[in-house]
């Protein structure tokens, strides 16, 4: 049961100014890509009538607050981190709360939205909806924005037939490729919940009959074997895991075939970068937004 169905109860909050815009959004990235939509929700917005940016997280147990201490101040610095202020808040629907004033995000053909912005998306845009719960971690990061841009970039050059989406969490990649497309697309990823989550989320947007989720580790299911080699793969997922997965990635790979990485911090692009050289594959774009890095690889033929 997702936290949006829960009764609400006493809620753990945490908040401090965390400076501007780009800041406010890395901190919110990098909790949402360590802890589940259980643990902890987190929010950013401006403060009204300043350039100011605030953070709000919330957590339905008490949170260990050295931990979040430390993460906060490894993406935005000592300061910024000894700021945070844990109190608790009364019971009320914090996941409503947190996402008042999140607007749908735009990138290329696609728009991400919720529920609540249903009805406000112009009928010719390709439009993906996510569960309010599950608004975090999608198409409101640099990573996955990142990565819809690019493939809105690959589309204006080919129809890949066979599409992997590596990671998939919520299922937003594997959506958008399978309503640009109109073809099967495979979906994975490491936690059998998020696996849940990408069916519900493509029933929900009306592509349900094209995703085929599965649960499995890096490459290691041979339905991978059986759906390749693939002409595009998403892989948003961190830069150590995807250095790992350079070499067994490439096995899988069509000619020609197209890579978008993310979830990548600026400074760890070069090495990410290095590893897919390292297996016959070149940089053909590179976004960075919101303090985050997408990359466009493809293999040389």
């Amino acid at each position: 049961m997702d936290s949006s169905t829960r009764s609400p109860g006493p809620t753990h909050h945490a908040a401090c100014s965390a400076g501007n815009e780009a800041s406010a959004n890395r901190i919110v990235d990098v909790l949402s890509e360590i802890f589940d939509n259980d643990e902890v929700v987190a929010a950013a917005f401006e403060r009204p009538g300043t350039s100011e940016w605030d953070i709000s997280l919330y957590f339905e147990s008490p949170p260990d607050q050295a931990a979040i201490r430390a993460v906060v101040a490894q993406v935005a610095g000592d300061e910024i981190a000894a700021a945070l202020v844990f109190d608790t808040v009364e019971a009320k629907d914090w996941v409503k709360a947190s996402l008042a004033d999140l607007v749908p995000v735009n990138a290329g053909r696609f728009v991400v939205h919720g529920h609540h912005d249903r009805d406000r998306i112009a009928p010719n845009r390709l439009r993906i909806e996510i569960e309010a719960a599950l608004a975090f971690g999608t198409g409101h990061h640099g990573t996955t924005r990142g990565c819809l841009m690019l493939l809105d970039l690959v589309l204006r050059q080919r129809t890949p037939e066979r599409v992997l989406d590596l990671g998939t969490g919520t299922g937003v990649l594997a959506i958008a490729a399978a309503k640009a497309l109109h073809r099967n697309i495979l979906a994975s990823d490491i936690d059998p919940r998020s696996v849940i989550v990408a069916r519900e989320n493509a029933a929900l947007n009306g592509v349900g009959h094209y995703l085929e989720a599965i649960h499995a580790i890096g490459f290691g299911s041979p339905r991978f074997a059986q759906a390749g080699p693939f002409d595009l793969v998403f892989a948003n997922i961190l830069a150590n895991p995807l250095r790992k997965l350079a070499a067994p990635m490439a096995r899988h790979l069509a000619p020609s075939a197209f890579v978008i990485l993310s979830g990548l911090l600026p400074p760890h692009a070069r090495g990410v970068v290095a590893a897919y050289r390292g297996q016959g594959l070149r940089l053909v774009r590179r976004y960075d937004l919101d303090g985050w890095t997408s990359l466009l690889m493809q293999r040389i033929a």
